[in-house]
């Protein structure tokens, strides 16, 4: 399996009680096998089924030394999610700066939490050959992350309600930012005939539409990577980008 990508989360409390950050706490080396063993196992038996124990001697360490890392089981697994969620918003918000020069910003006054308010060019900025461009783009990038990382996209579809309180609302957050992106550049790109999309909340089901299509990668192994990249590319610019179909008489 591939490293788990750097991480965030909620301050934990070390040993002696009081609050840090744990990533400074050790060697990054050391940190990244717990992580990514932890990712493996949580994959195969979810987060519920693995014993703090288990994660420990994956790594060759006991599991009470592990705490010398992590405050436990939750906040590994808030390293994971929380990671998942600011690695691909960032990502989102890294093509966008590099098609119109700016970027977009989850604290935008247009909120992101709230589909109706989005205007489609309000953060995109982007008129419909580029908004496509765009989104044709960030569908690659999603991908390459979920080829990458199969056992993450397993563990936030099974196991995200796991998560402390605080970190949940983190994650919850950055999706919104982040579906809100998709949402205004699926209307930007649909923004006229024969594939017109001008409902937000339409656009918004669509990206989560396409989300579930791009996180089916646990499900392709047999597939290999580059072939089930091709079909994802193909099967998400039709389902985005088509126009619909004549509805029947």
């Amino acid at each position: 399996m591939s490293q788990v990508p750097r991480m965030g989360g909620t301050p934990q409390p070390d040993r002696r009680g009081a609050v840090g950050n744990n990533r400074g706490a050790v060697t990054g080396s050391r940190r990244e096998q717990i992580l990514d063993a932890a990712a493996d196992l949580f994959a195969r038996k979810g987060f519920h089924g693995v014993p703090i124990d288990e994660i420990g001697a994956a790594v060759g360490i006991t599991g009470p030394a592990l705490y010398r890392h992590f405050a436990g089981k939750e906040a590994i697994l808030a390293e994971m999610l929380v990671g998942i969620s600011e690695q691909l918003l960032a990502g989102a918000q890294a093509q966008l700066g590099e098609d119109d020069g700016g970027s977009a910003d989850p604290a935008d006054p247009a909120d992101p939490a709230d589909p109706a308010t989005q205007d489609p060019h309000h953060r995109a900025g982007l008129g419909p050959a580029r908004a496509t461009a765009v989104l044709i783009a960030l569908v690659d990038r999603h991908i390459e992350f979920a080829l990458d990382h199969p056992a993450l996209i397993t563990i936030q579809l099974r196991d995200l309600d796991a998560l402390p309180a605080q970190d949940l609302a983190t994650v919850r957050r950055l999706q919104r930012a982040y579906v809100g992106i998709w949402a205004d550049l699926i209307r930007a790109a649909r923004g006229g005939p024969p594939a017109r999309t001008d409902d937000p909340y339409e656009a918004t089901a669509m990206a989560h539409a396409a989300f579930g299509l791009l996180n089916s990668t646990p499900h392709s192994a047999r597939l290999g990577p580059a072939a089930t990249a091709r079909l994802l590319h193909r099967m998400a610019l039709r389902a985005l980008l088509a126009p619909d179909p004549p509805v029947p008489d």
